[in-house]
């Protein structure tokens, strides 16, 4: 390592103890250990352009470790990051280090800074991002790629510590990949054998690399982790392995260079403190003791670096222009993959809209919708936790994806909830693919934390949550979901829908379709349902009348899914005894509250306040429309094992049972 490498080096290290300092908050300990790795691979082994940080064959980086955060910052400020040549990131962003408003916020945060590629922070879930964006470039080389031209050619990489490693969602990820021998993904493992705790030998003694060569990996080790010719030389010899991803450990001393901190627990999450920081840099030959001082011959390095950065992603655009001249077609195809645009292709489906004719189950009506649109999206790909069958998620006639088929559009996630959902979320971010990810309601709870994470990045992912309620039936209270639909409705940017017929399982598609920044969660029956006469497109406002009565209604009954039917035949026995119903379907209370307070006002008058909402699961939220005038059905205990049509009456979701409420309340 030459002299200005060592300064390149530190300069990452002194900026992001500086910047911990005065935010009087962070994790140190990770960007002083970790900086070699990361700047041996943005300087020398990535490619990438920061002037043109979204350019599409880039290598992808993503810090699964996220809480490191600073380390990042540093690089994107230093090499320039920014569109049109205009860097993002000063000075003063770093400065201002974890305060509100702040771009540099406490962890990686997609969107907000040129060159994150993905939100990060709860540990592993980055692992799963990285594998996701790694099979979309599998998939895209297979549907694009022609001999001499590979328009899609590119590396992710990820960095993660021992909690990565410790997490579950790592493992799952990582079998998968292993198994699509996914030869384009490089993991790089900060091995300091240090988390919050004290040593990892309290609670993590595995062998990891024996792990990961189980799972198919090829491992690479790498003992000190400040030689940078060492780090490169892994690095090479994961990209010449065409068969296997890749896993190099790299053994660092978290909190390099603060001779009080480094190797130990408390140089994780807090503060070198003051003297410390001064102590880090006597140690690091740092000339300037000054806060945030750099000096400009390790300025004009990383200038230089960006410079020849920027001659790769001119070489690719010279590779896509001779493309294009010899495969016009396809050069089309490829733009058009990228720019996502499936409204205009839904709205060509002459029979997308069609009239359910028969009793059917939610889940069926969806799968008929995927088999309608997958000609006309190209892009759509997914699968299911292994419950294709039930879920109905499989799409006919279409290759599955495989290590011998990347061309396959069927994903076989096998049974991984968590990874499922953060893979899925890594192909959308990637870019080029409209993804989908399925699996049984009651098991949404695993995909929980990568769902959150698709709504905190604002990305449209669509999730398929089958076998919707207590109408499971005989399979129990274990897979019977009840308070899940309130745990999706409580999250900010998430549509929730749960539709009630054909019209409006189509509804729902077109609308996680067409979503720019909304991620959305279908959730469908096991048992069939009677197609509703008043249903329509108006199930795109998330709630809309479905029956009505003349004049002002006395009682308004609100309902979703499979309890629309129910609303709907107690609705009749009122009208028969004199008192005006109005029938409100709400598939999707979220994009309801989106709509205008005129609309609002119009489906749920605020003077009709006898109000009855009806939901086999819990009750909880739907206060907001009933108020202290109304009543609700839900579930108020989890279910039992018996057929459908027994737990529907015995719980109470009887036409009979609403109408005694609603009695009750008039």
């Amino acid at each position: 390592m030459n002299h200005l490498d060592e300064q390149s080096i530190n300069a990452l290290r002194v900026l992001s103890a500086d910047a911990i300092e005065k935010a009087k908050s962070g994790h140190p300990g990770l960007p002083l250990g970790c900086a070699p790795m990361a700047y041996e691979l943005f300087a020398h082994q990535m490619k990438h352009n920061p002037a043109s940080p979204d350019w599409f064959n880039r290598d992808r980086f993503i810090l699964s470790a996220g809480h490191g955060s600073m380390l990042l910052y540093s690089l994107l400020y230093l090499f320039g990051y920014g569109k049109e040549g205009k860097p993002e990131l000063t000075l003063s962003d770093l400065q201002n280090f974890r305060q509100l408003h702040s771009k540099c916020a406490g962890h990686p945060e997609y969107g907000h800074i040129a060159g994150i590629e993905a939100t990060t922070g709860p540990l592993g879930a980055g692992m799963g991002m990285a594998v996701g964006m790694a099979i979309a470039e599998k998939h895209l080389a297979a549907e694009f790629n022609k001999e001499g031209f590979p328009v899609v050619d590119h590396y992710t990489f990820a960095i993660g510590g021992d909690g990565c490693m410790m997490e579950g969602i790592s493992s799952e990820a990582f079998s998968l990949a292993g198994t699509l021998k996914l030869s384009k993904l490089i993991i790089l493992y900060d091995s300091n054998r240090i988390s919050i705790e004290g040593t990892t030998d309290l609670a993590f003694t595995e062998n990891v690399q024996l792990r990961m060569q189980a799972f198919g990996f090829q491992t690479l080790e790498v003992e000190d982790g400040n030689d940078i010719d060492a780090i490169g030389k892994a690095i090479e010899a994961a990209k010449a392995d065409r068969n296997r991803p890749s896993f190099i450990t790299i053994h660092t001393q978290i909190g390099y260079g603060c001779p009080a901190k480094q190797g130990k627990a408390s140089a994780h999450g807090e503060p070198l403190g003051a003297e410390n920081v001064a102590a880090m840099k006597e140690f690091l030959h740092w000339e300037n003791q000054e806060p945030f001082a750099v000096p400009e011959e390790v300025y004009a390095h990383y200038r230089e670096l960006s410079m020849q950065h920027k001659a790769e992603e001119d070489a690719w655009k010279r590779l896509l222009e001779e493309y294009g001249k010899k495969y016009p077609a396809e050069a089309g195809r490829l733009q058009e993959f990228l720019d996502r645009d499936n409204q205009a292709k839904l709205d060509a489906i002459p029979d997308f809209w069609k009239k359910g004719e028969k009793p059917e189950a939610t889940r069926s009506i969806s799968g008929q919708v995927i088999q309608t649109i997958k000609d006309a999206i190209p892009t759509l790909i997914g699968g299911s936790a292994d419950l294709a069958p039930s879920n109905k998620t499989h799409m006919d006639g279409v290759t599955d994806f495989s290590a011998e088929h990347p061309e396959g559009r069927n994903l076989h996630f096998g049974v991984r909830e968590m990874a499922m959902s953060a893979i899925a979320n890594g192909m959308l971010l990637h870019g080029g693919c409209t993804t989908y990810c399925a699996t049984f309601f009651v098991f949404s709870d695993y995909t929980k934390p990568m769902a959150r994470l698709a709504s905190i990045m604002g990305i449209p992912q669509i999730f398929v949550f089958t076998h919707d309620s207590i109408g499971v039936g005989e399979d129990g209270p274990t897979h019977e979901p009840v308070e899940q639909l309130a745990m999706f409705r409580a999250m900010p940017n998430f549509h929730a829908y749960r539709p009630c017929d054909a019209t409006e399982v189509q509804a729902a598609w077109y609308s996680a379709l067409t979503s720019p920044r909304t991620p959305t969660a279908i959730i469908l029956t096991r048992q069939n349902l009677t197609p509703m006469e008043g249903s329509s497109k108006e199930a795109l406002r998330g709630g809309y009348i479905l029956e009505d009565c003349e004049g002002l209604p006395q009682l308004i009954l609100i309902a979703s899914g499979s309890e629309v039917e129910l609303a709907h035949h107690a609705a009749q026995v009122l009208q028969k005894e004199g008192i005006k119903v109005r029938v409100v379907s709400m598939p999707c209370m979220d994009l309801f509250e989106e709509q205008e307070e005129a609309y609002q006002e119009k489906v749920l008058p605020r003077e009709v306040k006898k109000r009855v909402a009806i939901e086999a699961l819990s009750p909880l939220g739907l206060d907001r429309y009933t108020g202290i005038d109304g009543a609700t059905i839900g579930m108020t205990s989890f279910g039992a094992s018996a057929p459908y049509k027994e737990l529907f009456p015995y719980f109470g979701f009887t036409a009979e049972h609403i109408v005694e409420v609603a009695k009750g309340i008039l």
